[in-house]
C-alpha cells in the first residue's frame, strides 16, 4: 500500500531533504507540504495523508496546537470521545530528543517522534512504524522526559485500572518500545491475543493510544525509569 505523507516544517530545506528521502522508497509519497502548523491542519483536512511528519517548533501555529487540532480531544476530555478515526498518524520530528515540546506532543496524541538527524532508512521505517498503528517510542527518552512529571491522578488512574497480571505484564513491555510482535515472543503468546490485551490495557487507563499508556505508566511511577 502506498503512504502518503504531508510534511510539516518552517524549514524549506528541511522539507526538501524529507521529500528526497522519503520519496526515494517506493511505498511512500509526499502529498503535500506545510510551512506553520495552521497550514499543516488545513492540508491534512484537505488532502487526508495517512502519516504527517510535525516539526513540533514552528511560527505561529506550532507542531503540538497543530497535533491537538488534528488528533481532538482526549477520552477523559468534557464531551471528548478520543482519537478522530480520520486523524492522521503524527510523527513529530524533532532537534532535540529532551526537548518539552515532544513530551507534550506525545501527551497530545503524537504517535511517536523521529530525530532530525535520523538515517534516511530509519526515517522510512519510523513512517511505515506509525502507518501500521504502532507507536515509534525511544524507551531512554521517555524515561528522561518522564521524570518529575509524575502526579496522583495518574498513580490514582493506574490503580482504578486495576489490571490484571498479564496486562502488567503487556504494559511493562510496551513501555520498553516493545512493538506487538516482539511482546508475542517474549510472552510466548500469539500477536492477536497481544493485541487484545493492549487494546484492553488502553480501555482501562483511558488512553487514546500507546503512547498515551506507556507515559501514564511512567508518571504513575509503575514503570520505574530503571527499567
Amino acid at each position: 500500500m502506498m503512504i502518503d505523507i504531508l510534511l510539516a516544517d518552517d524549514e524549506e530545506l528541511v522539507r526538501a531533504g524529507l521529500r528526497a528521502v522519503l520519496e526515494a522508497q517506493g511505498d511512500l509519497k509526499v502529498v503535500g507540504e506545510a510551512a506553520d502548523g495552521a497550514e499543516a491542519v488545513a492540508l491534512a483536512r484537505e488532502l487526508r495523508p495517512h502519516v504527517v511528519l510535525m516539526d513540533v517548533r514552528m511560527p505561529g501555529t506550532d507542531g503540538l496546537a497543530a497535533t491537538r487540532a488534528l488528533v481532538g480531544p482526549g477520552p477523559g476530555a468534557a464531551g471528548g470521545e478520543g482519537r478522530s478515526e480520520q486523524a492522521p498518524k503524527i510523527l513529530v520530528v524533532t532537534t532535540f530528543e529532551n526537548d518539552d515540546y515532544v513530551y507534550q506532543a506525545l501527551r497530545a496524541g503524537a504517535d511517536g517522534f523521529l530525530l532530525k538527524r535520523s538515517r534516511p532508512v530509519e526515517i522510512a521505517q519510523a513512517v511505515r512504524l506509525v502507518a501500521a498503528g504502532e507507536s515509534l517510542l525511544f524507551p531512554a527518552a521517555i524515561r528522561r522526559l518522564a521524570v518529575g512529571q509524575g502526579n496522583r491522578a495518574a498513580r490514582e488512574t493506574l490503580e482504578r485500572a486495576a489490571l490484571t497480571g498479564r496486562e502488567a505484564e503487556v504494559l511493562r513491555l510496551m513501555a520498553r518500545g516493545l512493538a506487538n510482535g516482539e511482546i508475542a515472543e517474549q510472552l510466548f503468546l500469539g500477536v492477536q491475543t497481544v493485541k487484545t490485551h493492549v487494546s484492553s490495557v488502553l480501555a482501562k487507563l483511558g488512553a487514546r493510544d500507546r503512547t498515551q499508556a506507556v507515559i501514564a505508566a511512567y508518571e504513575a511511577g509503575f514503570v520505574e525509569p530503571s527499567e
